[in-house]
């Protein structure tokens, strides 16, 4: 069953990262660096968190046989997020040698992904209690 909770939740986060990122492709035709994917990376990891915020209250270290933290947490934000694809664009920028993008996108996609883990785990510890 757990499999089955995994897959959902996956298939609809792939679909909704793909979704997602051809939006912001179309949006920013010729971006300063990486847009799309750090877009969705900050969205996924603000969601994570008020995830973690709504239903938790806590970041829990032995959460992984709750069925809604498989379907959502592991399962659709896993999917939805894609440290492969950031490290693919990171490593292009890296051999275009494109070095001012390059720090923006690793400085922003790292550091925003945290802060945005962390603001959404907040509002949401705060508007549950």
């Amino acid at each position: 069953m757990n499999v089955l909770l995994l897959a959902l939740g996956g298939g609809i986060g792939a679909i909704a990262r793909y979704l997602v990122g051809l939006a912001m492709m179309k949006r920013y035709l010729d971006p300063p660096f990486p847009v799309a994917m750090l877009v969705v990376n900050l969205i996924g990891s603000f969601g994570l968190g008020a995830f973690f915020g709504g239903y938790f209250q806590e970041i829990p270290l032995g959460a992984y046989e709750d069925p809604l933290f498989l379907t959502v947490g592991i399962g659709f934000f896993g999917a939805f997020t894609t440290y492969s694809t950031f490290s693919v664009e990171a490593s292009m920028l890296l051999k275009a040698k494109q070095w001012r993008k390059l720090s923006l996108y690793i400085g922003f996609s790292i550091i925003g992904s945290i802060l945005f883990f962390l603001l959404g785990f907040s509002m949401l510890v705060a508007f549950t209690s």
